[in-house]
């Protein structure tokens, strides 16, 4: 990194600004005792110099021109030699102010730290290190941690014989509490924890300094693993959250969980969504599971069982470019990650937890199982801790982080009020956060990370300051906790085992639209007649509608989905079609219409309840209607959904009108799914004057598109389809219009290559096969091997559809082993690993939806098919 480089005389350049900042550093110095003096200063340099870099370097440019030597480094060594402290912080008071409170408060908390450990050496000795003296200490190294009440941090300590110890500068006792709790955890599941050493003092604590330990053999990465999954339940159960990288440490096979601050933390309802609300009270909740931090350099698993080296950090962070010459300046780039001690190693290289998922899951439900089983006595547990401190996070430390650093701009730094006004943006919108915007602003300008805490068994809200905030929050911690103790149950715990599995399959890695690996071994055929059909079916929409989260007035549903097209993502189903909740209505209408059973149409009707409101807030914020697009994932496929939907569920038909009044005129892409095409296919089907209006639009826009992808779904094919199904639209109308248009349509079918080696619809010979109307790429995959992944988007029942035209017996073949699969297997989703999902393209809907098709006229959704008078007549004979 740049921020390394040395000047002319080799120090860094932090070294060098340290060096113009030493009257200030000196002052401090002089207050503390030796042999620590000297370490104190370096850190306290360290710290002045980020405080101090950005008015120093704007000094460092203002000066080119003055300053002495024949290159950059000596230049900048010149400035750092010669600079007027005095002048410099009398242009920037506020940097007066900063720089002279952090000297204070090093001074401070140095000797607090220092007077605490005097007194409290012996029982140190006696607790933590088992009477065994571990020599003089020899170092201090603060700064391990954010800083919180004017300046105070974890330190670690180091004695002679190189043994550790960890301060922590705020009350343990609740972590003592946790111990007491895992070791009740183990006389009912037989699984031995490990935890720190502690010794609870009045606001603060010493605990046993853990190591990175690597495990011996796989048999130990597997125990780890499993003990970590017995240490979700717990945490599940007692509302931890926040247990990040940095707050597990793998110790050989013991996780070992270092900072347990955030246990019973409150759960604000910010969503009406129930789905959301499930999530936000699951064991996702926890942290410890996969956990993805997003921006335009990607994605980092900052979760327990994430913290990945050498991963780039997912926004750009702040950096110096030629650093340690008078050229110096900030740049704003992305940075790799160090990695972690989070996860346990086998030969060097950290293992990761879904290629151990069997063990953490095996361990979680013998947690899980042991608390329901002994609720009594953990209740009696919990409620001890009722007036322990808690941290509550009111917001994400990294964006205090950041927060701090940018208000060290030269621009702020000459006037209080105008850093001031840079910590507005602290104001949101939000009743509970905008209440404690004026305490994070008090300890922002202290130079700290904002702190709050509570008790489980209040509502009160403390500040850093220590100040309180009466019944701020919805209710007391600890009565959320009993209630969730009291509520553990066989099919909660199946509903946090999805949680668990659907996170650990969430992992960065590429995604693929490919079809994938065959069918594996033999599955018994089943005849697939409509009856036996419908019965799998319905087997799908009742393993749908089980994992459906209700609400007051709504129903809806969590998913693993693919985000941007970029990772995958455990979260509560949007609106779309593709993957959200109108895509599983439309499949429950669907079988609700063909058997007559209220239950499928109840719940597609509660799931669409959202729908109105969310059209009304695209009318009024059309940068939304902008981000979400036109094509099937977008208001493309809401439409195409709500046409369908209308006549099944009886929907208010305006619904459909004000959402074909929405679409937007123009999209970054051309595709199906995401773009104008998908567009122009959702118009045609919804078939109604405005929609075909626009469908003249949009075709008017392909014809003159260029695009450099294949396959049906984002490339060539699919426009190409969607082209030639307008040109026969309009072919009574406008035979100039319809012929351009077919030309344009066969012009991008030709351009379109084929990858022979994928089966899939959206990317393959399916797609291919369904957008060219083609006998000869149907006989291709008619030839394949079946799909392992059932899915319609590049699964076996998007080859069906594709087969079902011209080679229908190799269809019916197909769907009869897949039904046989069905019944050996059970439904595999494109989701990676086959991990069950409700949505249409990718998931269980989108099976169910596949098999209605291979016995009844259902139209199809791949196709954008409009209801035929075969389907209408359908459901009123199956219902009669």
């Amino acid at each position: 990194m740049t921020s390394a480089a040395e000047t002319s005389t080799g120090e860094s350049w932090t070294a060098a600004f340290a060096r113009a900042l030493r009257p200030l550093i000196d002052a401090a110095r002089a207050e503390v005792a030796p042999p620590f003096d000297v370490p104190f200063a370096e850190q306290l340099g360290r710290r002045l110099v980020a405080i101090a870099a950005r008015a120093l370097v704007l000094e460092l440019h203002k000066a080119r021109g003055t300053l002495h030597g024949a290159t950059g480094a000596e230049r900048f060594d010149d400035f750092t030699r010669t600079l007027d402290l005095a002048a410099v912080l009398g242009r920037y008071p506020v940097l007066a102010r900063l720089l002279a409170q952090a000297c204070e408060q090093a001074v401070s908390v140095h000797h607090e730290l220092s007077s605490r450990f005097a007194r409290d050496r012996a029982a140190i000795v006696d607790r933590i290190f088992h009477r065994q003296d571990p020599g003089a200490l020899i170092s201090i190294e603060t700064g391990q941690g954010d800083p919180h009440q004017q300046g105070r941090t974890v330190a670690i300590l180091t004695f002679e014989n190189h043994a550790r110890l960890v301060y922590r500068p705020r009350p343990v006792e609740l972590h003592l509490r946790f111990v007491a709790q895992l070791e009740w955890l183990s006389t009912r599941t037989g699984i031995e924890f490990r935890s720190p050493r502690l010794l609870a003092r009045d606001g603060y604590g010493w605990l046993e300094h853990i190591g990175h330990e690597p495990c011996a053999d796989v048999a130990g990465v597997a125990e780890f693993y499993r003990r970590l999954g017995a240490l979700l339940a717990l945490l599940y159960a007692v509302d931890g959250t926040d247990m990040h990288f940095e707050n597990l440490i793998a110790c050989g096979d013991q996780p070992v969980l270092v900072d347990v601050e955030t246990l019973f933390h409150p759960t604000p309802a910010t969503s009406d969504d129930p789905a959301a609300l499930a999530l936000a009270r699951s064991v996702y909740r926890t942290a410890l599971l996969p956990h993805m931090v997003l921006g335009d350099n990607g994605i980092v698993d900052v979760g327990g069982v994430g913290g990945d080296q050498g991963v780039l950090s997912p926004v750009d962070l702040v950096d110096w470019a030629d650093a340690g010459t008078d050229r110096m300046r900030l740049v704003r780039r992305p940075r790799e990650s160090p990695g972690a001690f989070n996860r346990p190693l086998l030969h060097g290289t950290p293992a990761e937890a879904g290629d151990y998922q069997d063990s953490l899951l095996a361990g979680f439900r013998a947690g899980y199982d042991a608390i329901v089983a002994h609720r009594d006595e953990l209740l009696r547990l919990v409620k001890a801790c009722a007036d322990d401190e808690v941290r509550f996070v009111a917001r994400a430390t990294r964006h205090y982080a950041r927060l701090l650093d940018e208000s060290t701009h030269p621009s702020v730094l000459a006037d209080a009020l105008d850093r001031d006004l840079a910590f507005g943006v602290l104001v949101v919108g939000d009743p509970l956060l905008d209440r404690l915007v004026p305490f994070e602003v008090a300890d922002l300008w202290r130079g700290d990370v904002p702190l709050f805490t509570c008790r489980p068994g209040s509502r009160d809200l403390w500040t850093g300051a220590g100040l309180r905030l009466p019944e701020v929050l919805p209710e007391p911690g600890l009565a959320a906790v009993e209630r969730k103790i009291a509520a553990m149950s066989e099919v909660d715990r199946h509903d946090q085992q999805w949680v668990i599995t659907a996170a650990l399959a969430s992992r960065p890695r590429p995604v693929s639209h490919h079809s994938g690996t065959s069918s594996p071994g033999h599955v018994a055929a089943v005849d697939p007649d409509p009856a036996r059909l419908l019965v799998a079916a319905c087997g799908i929409a009742d393993q749908i509608l089980a994992h459906a989260v209700t609400g007051e007035d709504r129903v809806n549903w969590l998913g693993l989905e693919l985000v941007d097209d970029r990772h995958w993502a455990v979260q509560p189903l949007g609106a779309g079609l593709s993957n959200g909740y109108t895509g599983v209505a439309l499949f429950l209408a669907e079988l609700g219409a063909l058997t007559g059973a209220a239950r499928y149409v109840d719940f597609a009707v509660d799931a669409m309840r959202p729908l109105p409101s969310l059209l009304e807030l695209f009318a009024s914020t059309p940068e939304l209607v902008a981000s979400a697009g036109g094509g099937l994932h977008g208001l493309g496929g809401i439409c195409y959904g709500l046409a369908r939907l209308t006549p099944l569920l009886g929907l208010d038909p305006q619904l459909l009108s004000t959402a074909v009044s929405l679409m937007p005129l123009e999209d970054s892409s051309m595709s199906v799914v995401d773009g104008v095409a998908g567009s122009l296919a959702a118009m045609l089907a919804v078939g109604t004057p405005n929609s075909l209006a626009l469908a003249d639009h949009y075709a008017a826009i392909l014809r003159g598109a260029i695009c450099s992808t294949n396959g049906f779904a984002r490339g060539h094919a699919g426009i190409g389809w969607v082209l030639r199904r307008y040109a026969a639209t309009v072919s009574n109308e406008s035979s100039d219009v319809a012929e351009s248009s077919e030309v344009a349509g066969r012009a991008f079918l030709e351009s379109d290559a084929i990858d022979p080696t994928d089966a899939g619809w959206c990317g393959g010979l399916a797609g291919a096969a369904l957008a060219r109307d083609d006998e000869r790429l149907a006989g291709l995959l008619a030839a394949r091997e079946p799909l392992r992944d059932m899915s319609l988007c590049h699964g076996e029942l998007g080859v069906v559809e594709a087969l079902a035209a011209h080679h229908p017996s190799a269809a019916t073949r197909r769907t009869a082993l897949l039904l046989g699969a069905l019944d050996e297997h059970g439904a595999r989703c494109a989701t990676p690993g086959g991990v069950p999902s409700p949505g249409l393209f990718t998931g269980l809907a989108g099976i169910g939806h596949g098999l209605l098709r291979q016995g009844f006229p259902v139209p199809s959704v791949l196709l954008l098919e409009s209801p035929s008078p075969s389907f209408r007549h359908t459901t009123e004979e199956c219902t009669r």
